[in-house]
């Protein structure tokens, strides 16, 4: 699914880049966006794909609000300083995950919460790598990112034996295209967009608003059961992600 998603909406957006005279990224820029596609669509995404098979995407995406702390820290291997309001975020945050891997539905299952933690852990990186790499101006890059990241998706699907389903359901269907044009071609191309435009910390602030919106659609669409640790989890982690959001920006001399 993630394989198709992403393959999909990349080669239209390329497609449609390249008929309206935008020159193809050079080998360095295919290397710089390639990699950002195998950190963030393939590895980031991809994990959570795999995992949301036996956790909620409540859950999940509550995992994945820890997002913005791990920019807090990448950004300080390129001269960002951490300070004392992102420290104390960081270590709330990482408090508010110790909480959910102990007392929620994550009690016990090592495998998940190591896969969520990687997942969070790799699209950071490759939000903050991606702005000191060589990459495509305008949405060329998102769209050779979601390329390389489809592509990177299918090798990993066949490694796993995974199947064609033999019947799909048109709520499925309606799902995945959801999936190819609000989530990768809209909402992905204007995150990549603002990774150029403003902090990674700034840009990463959804990360703020998709546990709580998680929540109540999983519960509404999903009949999802919250454990009720998890809703302390929830402010935890959350109070730890503002913290480290609204922390003043500082920079290494």
């Amino acid at each position: 699914m993630g394989a198709v998603r992403f393959s999909i909406a990349g080669v239209l957006l390329y497609a449609v880049l390249r008929l309206n005279g935008a020159p193809n990224p050079t080998a360095q820029q295919w290397r710089g966006s390639g990699a950002v596609g195998v950190l963030g669509p393939a590895f980031g995404n991809g994990t959570v794909c795999y995992v949301q098979q036996t956790v909620s995407s409540s859950l999940a995406a509550l995992a994945i609000a820890t997002a913005a702390i791990w920019i807090a820290i990448f950004s300080s291997f390129w001269g960002h300083k951490i300070t004392r309001q992102e420290w104390l975020g960081i270590a709330i945050g990482f408090a508010g995950i110790v909480i959910l891997n102990t007392r929620g539905s994550l009690q016990g299952d090592v495998v998940s919460a190591l896969l969520l933690t990687f997942a969070a852990a790799s699209w950071a990186f490759g939000s903050v790598w991606g702005g000191h790499l060589k990459q495509p101006v305008g949405l060329m890059a998102p769209a050779v990112q979601m390329l390389v990241g489809g592509i990177a998706l299918s090798i990993l699907s066949l490694i796993f034996g995974e199947k064609w389903p033999v019947q799909i359901s048109v709520k499925s269907w309606s799902a995945l295209l959801f999936l190819i044009v609000l989530g990768s071609l809209v909402a992905y191309s204007a995150y990549q967009y603002l990774l150029k435009t403003v902090r990674p910390l700034v840009a990463s602030s959804n990360t703020f608003v998709n546990p709580i919106v998680a929540f109540v659609v999983g519960v509404w669409l999903a009949g999802e059961t919250i454990h009720k640790m998890e809703y302390i989890a929830l402010a935890v982690i959350l109070i730890g992600v503002f913290l480290v959001l609204t922390a003043e920006n500082k920079e290494a001399k």
